[in-house]
């Protein structure tokens, strides 16, 4: 009797006959060096929002095939004692960021948006007291 092990990914089976035991109908095959890039699960960025706050904070990354499974995935990962009370999924690819480098040229002020405080003398004439 000669026996195979193949890995098997979610979604890579059509369904199991019956539920039966029967055998799968069909059967994956190991992906190559070439097919491995095309049969990678995208990366989504997970943020979890807590009981006490208002906000979502990221708490990690993980691969999965769809947005679905990625927030069961979160919850079963990342909600282990219950903690959280809404999960937010985004994939990597669509989220942009400003760079840390230019960190410092991003933040600073135009020099001509300076606040000035007003003075008495930019008051209208009219205005004879506040």
């Amino acid at each position: 009797m000669n026996f195979t092990n193949k890995k098997i990914y979610y979604g890579d089976y059509d369904a199991i006959k019956g539920g039966n035991g029967a055998p799968l109908t069909k059967v994956p095959s190991t992906p190559t060096a070439s097919e491995g890039s095309a049969r990678e699960w995208p990366l989504w960025e997970i943020f979890i929002r807590s009981k006490q706050g208002l906000d979502h904070k990221h708490v990690g990354s993980l691969h999965a095939a769809d947005a679905a499974m990625a927030v069961e995935n979160a919850r079963d990962v990342y909600t282990r004692r219950q903690e959280g009370v809404s999960i937010w999924v985004v994939e990597s690819k669509h989220i942009h960021a400003s760079n840390p480098d230019e960190a410092e040229a991003f933040y600073e002020p135009a020099n001509d948006k300076v606040y000035r405080h007003p003075t008495f003398y930019d008051l209208p004439d009219e205005l004879t007291h506040m």
